[in-house]
């Protein structure tokens, strides 16, 4: 493929783009709504329509309890790569609305941004892989790779019947690497490669002494509160470093590299920009690492929520019947949630006091994933996005999990390239979402450039 010429069809077809964006944008595909069922189904078809139109063949929508999934193909290309490309077409609710400085559903410029509900989170980035595709057509190029896709409309609830569709329909969705654009770049104009993500295992832990309340005078100092012994568990958790005091928690981490580290080190990072980002007075971690590699390459354990006992206003002398404390943590690579979780457990059973009743009851995990910076699919979209950016892009890992890149590995075996478009800063989930329409047009180029740089 000529670069040159594929640079300069795509900066003539900038405002056709921006309008097809601007019609998809405009259905209210909200999956958290059930009152927006007829809508997802209107974007389920203008998907596949737009699909159709880039020269995507066998485009057909799939049923399911929930929202339809959307396949196609384009098998032509022999023995080289097949590429699965995954993406969603829901968006987030739009609340609070009266935050919009634009109709959410209503695509906006301004200055160098385009504003609307999912134009980042997912349908300007799920756009960008058919553009790309359609390029090699427009301008009478053959498509170097095999392309499978499919596009889901459950992804902000959860993706709950994609594992079941992809488990069923292995064959139809086999393939060599699975590239997903739904993740952001370090900054703007920062070409970056989102190489792992940390898994998570999610609990619930209990106190309990009474069945009911009892009144603090009567029965104060003479049985144990649980308010108290959860703050003292809570509070044996961590040691002074910052580390997670559970015997074991650390054994099956795998360390990281030197170079890794320095890779990690070499991105621009200021305290006070993450400080303006958090709204926090300080950094804090596990003594010994920087920040980003507390986010990324470290597990964590954080008390997401506590509450017990009278809480409302004035007074009501009690001692509660039972505390409760909501417990996630953040695995990485060679961690897996089901020993963590037992480990939890054990623990919590050995330092609670004989006098409650303690029960630590699981609730979701996810293991973390990993794609090596070294696979041939990695090294095509890191050259991919050196040619198009004029810089050699930086790689990251993510402190949060998306459960389906665990997915696609698990069940198809294959490599997930996390390739990504959008800002942390561009309001995904909140009011006044935009995308930074450089990266929108760069990101057609190098999805069209990595197919050829994969083949090669």
């Amino acid at each position: 493929m000529d670069y040159t010429k594929l640079s300069s069809y795509v900066d003539s077809r900038k405002q056709e783009y921006l309008n097809e964006l601007s019609r998809m944008i405009r259905i209210e595909s909200i999956s958290a709504d059930l009152s927006k069922k007829v809508e997802m189904v209107r974007c389920a078809e203008a998907v596949s329509g737009l699909m159709r139109e880039a020269g995507i063949e066998n485009v057909k929508p799939f049923e399911t309890e929930g929202n339809p999934l959307v396949y196609g193909e384009y098998i032509h290309a022999g023995d080289n790569p097949t590429v699965l490309v995954y993406g969603h077409y829901d968006v987030q609710p739009v609340d609070p609305l009266s935050e919009w400085e634009t109709p959410p559903f209503e695509a906006t410029m301004r200055g160098d941004d385009l504003y609307a509900r999912g134009s980042s989170d997912d349908k300007g980035q799920l756009f960008m892989h058919l553009k790309a595709f359609e390029a090699f057509g427009k301008l009478n190029e053959k498509i170097p790779v095999n392309l499978k896709y499919i596009f889901e409309g459950e992804e902000e609830i959860g993706s709950i019947h994609l594992e079941p569709f992809i488990r069923s329909h292995k064959d139809l969705l086999k393939a060599d690497v699975v590239v997903i654009s739904d993740t952001a770049m370090y900054g703007r104009d920062m070409p970056t490669i989102c190489y792992g993500l940390r898994g998570m295992a999610y609990l619930e832990l209990s106190v309990s002494n009474s069945t009911i309340d009892l009144h603090s005078g009567s029965f104060g100092g003479a049985i144990e509160n649980p308010v108290h012994v959860l703050a003292d568990i809570v509070s044996r958790l961590h040691d002074r470093y910052g580390r997670v005091a559970i015997p074991h928690f650390y054994d099956d981490v795998v360390e990281v590299s030197k170079e890794e580290r320095e890779e990690i080190a070499r991105l621009p990072y200021s305290d006070g920009e993450f400080l303006r980002q958090s709204g926090a007075l300080a950094t804090y971690g596990e003594y010994g690492f920087s920040t980003n590699e507390r986010l990324w390459i470290r597990p964590t354990l954080d008390v997401n929520g506590i509450y017990g006992g009278f809480t409302g206003e004035g007074a009501k002398t009690i001692i509660p019947s039972k505390a409760t404390a909501k417990v996630s943590m953040r695995l990485v690579p060679n961690q897996k949630s089901e020993k963590i979780l037992g480990l939890f457990e054990s623990f919590i059973n050995q330092i609670a006091p004989p006098t409650v009743k303690v029960t630590v009851k699981k609730m979701h995990s996810g293991e973390p994933a990993l794609t090596p910076i070294d696979h041939p699919a990695v090294k095509a979209a890191s050259a991919a996005l050196e040619h198009v950016f004029g810089r050699k892009p930086y790689f990251i890992r993510e402190g949060g999990s998306i459960p389906e890149v665990l997915t696609f590995q698990q069940i198809l075996g294959a490599p997930v390239v996390l390739l990504g478009f959008g800002l942390p800063d561009e309001n995904s989930h909140a009011p006044n979402e935009h995308i930074y329409l450089r990266h929108f047009y760069d990101g057609i180029k190098t999805l069209a450039i990595f197919y050829e740089k994969l083949s090669m």
